[in-house]
């Protein structure tokens, strides 16, 4: 295969997958998809449904496990008599595809001149569907019906013809019915963009050069990771690490994880892992497949992504545990699960690749929702707000700080129009101090805010990472936990789960304060650059305290600027001094 045409129709393809991207962001009516980009679009082979391309502004964790979802729905479409133009499917069940009930998936199929050529694919978070909680997060639920419907795969559209009472069904079950009808509509019109992207790559190319590029590029994604696999030496390496609860029962519970290297090829082991959780915290399988593949992702960053990319990977992961629940589990906070899967494969392979492994990242995504009838406009409302955080650290720099969850992407949502749409205030939204790990290359801090409410509501928290905080690798220090605080009449006091309540009734002047982990260090602490220590303290990363307990300098003087902040400036001679004598 000419490698010049392979880098442009890989480009071209990666392109297309990007402007349905853009198209579902800009189209859709929820903020949750249009402000937040909790979305995913791709492009899939037609034969295997391997993943051939995917969107840049998506979530990694949907465009991973929807390749199980499209190969599923080749598989029903084929024993139907297979696709026929115009056809559509839909679904959100996560035993089949992954995630949870809100990610609803559509699939269809592209034809040129008459043959299937391509799947395309793509997820949408609906605000709302259904279920004991308005907008899905039920700390509480014990199984996948009170979490909302169920979607099995099924024709949206077939050839071409829409099914009206299917949309009159999911319309009639949701708190939200205009904006998910907006939304449905949204996520349908961006395959006539995708289709229309792929019909000029084939007149350009011709669908045998453009067949034969398909199979080189997985066959080339496949190569590429073998040969960084076989880099890494031959043995088992293992970890442990917990969620703090299920939400339900206040017990830990162990995720286990043992890789083992072996020429080309990378085994994970997820054998002692603990037992389907009662409360929400349980994935599928896919799921965690998927987040395994993420995590790879972000350690080989070069290979690109495709099904290719992951076939050197094979799983060992026992039936019904927290990280392969089986129906009727419930998995609403799948995405708790989604971090404990990604930073035990970070905390595997620093063992014995310190140079691309970082340390744990935040680890959890906090979800707040805010629900009610809005005082004004009388209308109803729910509002989604996921946590930002710190990364870890790593060889080659500090942690990213207030980041989006690496397994998602997913963006806070604005502040004014958060205030704008939603009967509550912003208090603030800052910079966690001291929240990421201390170390070499210390951990990204994490993000604190809070906010009132001026009318009556009700607010869920779902998250995790309170009793077990994102951990430092390499000899850096954990970073600091989560914490979650509401103020009902004038009160202040945590959730008896720490990071879980459901359905909290608040009013006019009530609050919640979040404040998400950073992430883990990399490296010792006294061995940081002594100007970096002084920049972090300056910008207000770590505190005068942390830097003189911690990082082992000595502050010189304390300057007062303009605006009345401390300015700090170390005594380089003495810090070194102070760093010798504590080893």
């Amino acid at each position: 295969m000419d490698p010049v045409t392979l880098a442009v129709v890989r480009g071209s393809l990666e392109q297309i997958a990007d402007e349905m991207d853009l198209q579902l962001i800009h189209a859709a009516i929820s903020p949750i998809i249009s402000e937040t980009n909790d979305c995913a679009n791709g492009i899939f082979h037609p034969q295997t449904g391997e993943t051939i391309a995917q969107g840049r502004y998506g979530l990694p964790v949907f465009l991973a496990y929807m390749q199980f979802t499209v190969q599923h729905v080749i598989e029903m479409a084929n024993q139907q008599g297979g696709f026929k133009a115009g056809d559509m499917w839909i679904l959100n069940d996560p035993y089949i595809g992954g995630s949870h009930l809100q990610d609803v998936q559509l699939i269809a199929p592209v034809f040129v001149d008459g043959q299937l050529f391509a799947v395309m694919a793509t997820t949408g978070h609906w605000m709302d569907i259904g279920g004991n909680v308005p907008g899905g997060w039920a700390p509480k639920a014990t199984e996948i019906h009170q979490e909302g419907i169920v979607i099995p795969p099924v024709k949206l559209y077939e050839e071409g013809k829409l099914n009206e009472a299917l949309v009159a069904m999911f319309k009639a079950n949701v708190r939200l019915p205009k904006e998910i009808a907006g939304d449905l509509a949204a996520m349908s019109n961006v395959f006539t963009v995708g289709t229309r992207g792929i019909e000029a790559l084939v007149k350009r190319y011709g669908r045998e050069v453009l067949g034969q590029c398909l199979n080189e590029m997985i066959l080339y994604s496949e190569r590429q990771m073998r040969s960084y696999i076989a880099e890494i030496p031959d043995g088992t390496y293992s970890i442990e690490d917990h969620f703090d609860n299920d939400g339900i029962t206040d017990t830990p519970i162990p995720i286990k994880l043992s890789i083992t290297v072996k020429g080309d090829e990378m085994h994970f082991d997820f054998t002692g892992t603990g037992p389907r959780a009662t409360g929400p915290l349980n994935m599928s399988r896919n799921t965690t497949l998927s987040s395994c593949y993420v995590a790879i992702k972000h350690i080989f960053p070069d290979v690109p992504v495709n099904g290719g990319t992951f076939r050197p990977i094979k799983f060992t992961l026992p039936r019904n545990t927290v990280l392969s629940a089986e129906y009727p589990a419930p998995v609403g906070g799948y995405l708790e699960g989604v971090g404990r899967a990604i930073d035990t494969v970070f905390g595997v392979l620093a063992q014995v690749i310190p140079d691309k492994a970082p340390a744990a990242f935040f680890g959890t995504t906090g979800v707040v929702t805010v629900s009610g009838t809005h005082p004004k406009s009388n209308n109803y409302y729910v509002g989604v707000f996921p946590y930002p955080g710190g990364y870890g650290g790593s060889k080659a720099s500090d942690g990213l700080i207030n980041g989006t969850p690496p397994q998602s992407m997913a963006n806070f949502m604005s502040l004014e129009m958060s205030e704008h749409r939603f009967p509550l205030r912003f208090d603030y939204y800052k910079i966690r101090e001291d929240s990421g790990g201390a170390g070499w290359h210390r951990g990204g801090c994490g993000t604190a805010y809070g906010f009132t409410v001026w009318g009556e509501c009700l607010v869920s928290v779902l998250g995790d990472r309170v009793d077990y905080a994102p951990f430092g690798v390499a000899g850096g220090s954990d970073a600091l936990a989560n914490d979650v605080e509401f103020v009902t009449d004038g009160q202040a006091w945590r959730p008896e789960f720490r990071s879980k309540k459901e359905k909290q009734p608040m009013k006019a002047g009530d609050s919640i304060r979040a404040y998400s982990p950073g992430g883990g260090g990399f490296g010792h602490a006294k061995e940081r650059d002594l100007d970096a220590v002084e920049r972090d303290l300056n910008l207000g990363y770590i505190s005068p305290q942390v830097a003189q307990d911690r990082y082992g300098v000595v502050i010189e003087q304390t300057i007062a600027c303009e605006v009345g902040t401390p300015r700090y400036k170390l005594d380089h001679p003495a810090s070194v001094e102070k760093r010798k004598s504590k080893k």
